[in-house]
């Protein structure tokens, strides 16, 4: 995007600012889904405080509400459609302004619905989120509902305003959309094809990022390990940090970051560089997080995820012999269409090798515009959810044996503030993600020390302060 379309929304954020002058105007914010999801919401909420809004967590007494809606997770439609039915109320009693956007928004049958059934002020897609000043603009001088949704690719946008709640941990997007065509995924659908930003402004924004204290930074895309990958092939990349590896490798270096992880990765695009960049970095976390999906071959064949139970082993036993101490998380489907009980016994047999540190399990949910959506094979819930259950039985049986191994060790966390269940703690994580819970001052809030195991507790650990 030319930087004068840039300005053109920042003129519009302007000018609903000076209509909002005065009016003690506030807006109220739903972020539906995954870490990108929240970083286009902290890019929202960034305009909208520029536009004059201050934010607030009831919704009631929201003058703007927003939502911003994720179409992979199972019963996200649903979800939606019973927050607009709650928010029309809102609406006829006080005219509150309702905006819809996100990955939903790019899928027809779901706009089309909520013209037809909902109040709604303006929607806007995943490609136009930074046009969404401009068209609040003119919902409000026009009085008119706004759809403004593109079906083609969008740009890199650079310069919207960003406002983070967190002040310590922030996250960083390197790259939008996806080429992996998984059968069962939405996203290169909704989010469009893989478009890296340029690493200079990357860079920029974690330097940025660091000035303002935060200690530890989340690199975001749909497929970070394949970042420049796109525009190399294309000869458009005219950096030479044209790869993830070398993108790691510098924002290594950026002082006053102390801690760097990335999610999510493909297990097809762990390429050699990207494996020493991990292990040579200090601030990288040594917890990788590889998705599995399946354990079964056939299954992984059905998905389109171009790897072999085998060589997903393989590359999980190659980190290991290159990277001291590594980890590894992960997600898997559970009742892929096809899945038979063998195809599920090779992905039990997959969790009990690799012995993951945190698995994100996931029952197989339809989705309307994928591939396995019109799989005839499709696995009866009852057997899905046996089958989550064993799953969750053997992964919980893992834990307290990794758990064991933190006992008596010295971690380096960086102090994140009160433990969430017992205000008499501080909390922090591990470099592989473990929750440590500790006794200290809260002066430490937001600096990295070093804290001595004493117990597991399944869910967390409990130190001391060395």
């Amino acid at each position: 995007m030319e930087k004068k379309d840039i300005q053109n929304e920042l003129e519009y954020l302007e000018k609903v600012r000076k209509i909002n002058e005065g009016k003690n105007l506030k807006y109220y914010i739903l972020t539906m889904g995954c870490q990108l999801n929240e970083n286009d919401s902290e890019k929202i909420s960034g305009m909208a405080q520029s536009m004059g809004y201050s934010q607030t967590d009831n919704i009631s007494a929201a003058d703007l509400v927003i939502y911003n809606t994720c179409c992979i997770r199972e019963n996200a439609e649903e979800r939606l459609f019973g927050k607009l039915g709650e928010v029309k109320k809102l609406k006829a009693a006080k005219g509150t302004i309702i905006a819809i956007g996100g990955c939903m928004m790019q899928e027809k049958h779901i706009v089309e619905k909520i013209k037809n059934s909902y109040k709604y002020d303006v929607i806007f897609g995943t490609h136009t989120l930074h046009k969404f000043p401009e068209d609040l603009y003119n919902a409000i001088i026009n009085n008119k509902k706004i759809t403004d949704i593109l079906d083609i690719d969008g740009e890199i946008i650079e310069g919207l305003p960003i406002k983070r709640d967190d002040n310590i941990r922030a996250s960083v997007t390197i790259m939008n959309g996806c080429n992996n065509f998984c059968t069962y995924c939405i996203v290169p659908y909704v989010r469009g094809r893989e478009r890296s930003r340029e690493p200079e402004d990357i860079l920029k924004e974690v330097q940025d990022i660091a000035k303002k204290g935060y200690k530890e930074i989340t690199l975001l895309g749909q497929n970070v390990n394949s970042y420049m990958r796109v525009e190399r092939e294309k000869g458009t990349c005219q950096s030479e940090i044209n790869s993830f590896a070398k993108l790691l490798r510098e924002v290594n270096k950026i002082e006053g970051i102390e801690k760097i992880r990335f999610t999510s990765p493909h297990p097809k695009d762990f390429t050699d560089d990207v494996i020493e960049a991990i292990r040579d970095c200090d601030k990288v976390s040594k917890l990788v997080h590889l998705p599995l999906q399946s354990g079964s071959t056939n299954i992984l064949k059905s998905m389109n995820r171009v790897y072999t139970k085998e060589q997903y082993l393989n590359l999980v036993d190659k980190m290991k012999k290159e990277i001291p101490n590594v980890k590894f998380s992960t997600d898997i489907i559970v009742g892929f269409p096809g899945e038979t009980e063998e195809d599920f016994e090779d992905t039990l047999d997959v969790v009990k090798k690799v012995e993951f540190e945190q698995i994100f399990m996931f029952i197989y949910s339809r989705r309307k515009g994928t591939p396995a959506d019109k799989m005839k094979n499709q696995v009866p819930e009852e057997i899905k959810h046996e089958r989550f259950d064993r799953l969750k039985e053997l992964y919980e049986a893992i834990i307290p044996k990794n758990n064991k191994e933190y006992i008596g060790t010295n971690q380096e966390i960086l102090v994140e503030g009160y433990s969430k269940t017992n205000n008499e703690y501080l909390t922090g994580r591990t470099d592989t993600n473990k929750v440590v819970i500790f006794k200290g001052n809260p002066d430490l809030i937001g600096k990295m020390i070093n804290i001595q195991v004493v117990s597991e507790h399944m869910w967390y650990l409990k130190g001391e302060i060395k």
